[in-house]
């Protein structure tokens, strides 16, 4: 999996436990929900870090636990 994939997941993942949708996400972290869509496509390759922190604000978690989850244990080597 690449990280790009990864953060997809955590942050579907993150929205299913706790019933949210995007757009509720979206709302909660000040950020446009278009934002969160473009980091969920699999064409766009570089999910924003700033963005990340926002999402984690908005759902009162820190951006470690973001990342504290086996989605990022193994991910695929991004230079080839």
């Amino acid at each position: 999996m690449h990280i790009k994939e990864a953060v997809a997941k955590r942050i579907v993942e993150l929205c299913d436990e706790r019933n949210m949708t995007i757009n509720g996400l979206a709302n909660i972290s000040g950020i446009p929900p278009m934002t969160i869509y473009s980091m969920l496509d699999e064409r766009s390759k570089n999910p924003g870090i700033v963005s990340i922190k926002k999402m984690c604000d908005g759902l009162d978690i820190t951006i470690g636990k973001f990342f504290d989850t086996e989605y990022f244990d193994n991910l695929e080597q991004e230079i080839k």
